[in-house]
């Protein structure tokens, strides 16, 4: 108990915390609707656009955050009109924008600064790379995220189970499309700090999965999905404290191990 108290006491796990549980409450309330849509990949390919950008502002000595959001906005936007094109499947487009970005992202780091640390973390995460602003813009962002994701949650419900009869009854389904393909990246980016470009799908991706094990109606998979996520981000992120492992891949196998204990629990029901 007394490691526990000393490890609160760090401002750097306090920091981590407060924006972990937030980023993870956003990915797995945006996964859901991902997952469920086919567009889980996304957030794959958006991860690999944001390590490009934020490699891109540390070799120019830039504000991270405030460079890689608005490229990964663009990005996102980009890609669900490619994903929507007859010319380009989805997944081909997932592939096309996110290996030339993440291409951009070494090439500029090589020739600049090197890979040093801090670009390694964009790779890999790091529970050491926010910063007191990083902090305070990831808990703005976030808050907007979950705000727009209230707001919005019975447009973006029928968009997700039926977008062609929402489309019928007069919804503008394109908007809700790039208003969840913009909360996605906005909130792959604030993962990205601690989660890095490799691992950051899996906040999307294995709630949402964890949740549709045992779960049946829209809003009890999200309600559920939601639990799963904070509750493995704070597991994961405790762990790799006392155990001195990558925050990242704790939080991943936290997550690996609730869908396999949800899985089994769905069988037997």
């Amino acid at each position: 108990m007394s490691e526990f108290v000393r490890m609160l006491s760090y401002h750097f796990m306090q920091r981590a915390l407060l924006v972990g549980v937030l980023v993870s409450l956003c990915a797995a309330l945006l996964g859901v609707s991902l997952v469920l849509k086919r567009y889980s990949m996304i957030g794959d390919g958006l991860s690999h656009v944001g390590f490009g950008a934020l490699a891109i502002a540390s070799a120019l000595h830039l504000a991270p955050l405030a460079v890689a959001v608005p490229v990964v906005i663009v990005a996102a936007v980009l890609l669900l009109r490619l994903s929507e094109s007859k010319r380009i499947k989805g997944d081909a487009a997932i592939a096309i924008i996110s290996s030339s970005a993440l291409a951009i992202g070494v090439i500029s780091v090589s020739v600049t600064t090197g890979m040093n640390t801090e670009v390694s973390s964009y790779m890999f995460g790091s529970i050491l790379s926010l910063s007191r602003t990083d902090t305070v813009l990831s808990v703005i962002l976030s808050a907007a995220v979950l705000a727009l994701f209230i707001a919005f949650y019975p447009r973006l419900f029928a968009v997700t189970f039926d977008e062609t009869f929402s489309k019928a009854t007069g919804t503008k389904t394109e908007i809700y499309n790039t208003l969840l393909a913009v909360l996605t990246a906005i909130t792959v980016v604030l993962g990205m700090r601690m989660m890095g470009a490799l691992l950051i799908s899996s906040l999307i991706i294995f709630p949402a999965l964890s949740a549709m094990r045992v779960c049946r109606s829209f809003r009890s998979v999200v309600i559920t999905a939601a639990a799963v996520s904070i509750s493995c981000f704070l597991i994961g992120a405790v762990a790799s404290y006392f155990l001195e492992t990558p925050t990242g891949a704790s939080i991943v196998a936290a997550n690996l191990l609730a869908f396999a204990a949800f899985s089994l629990a769905g069988r037997k029901h």
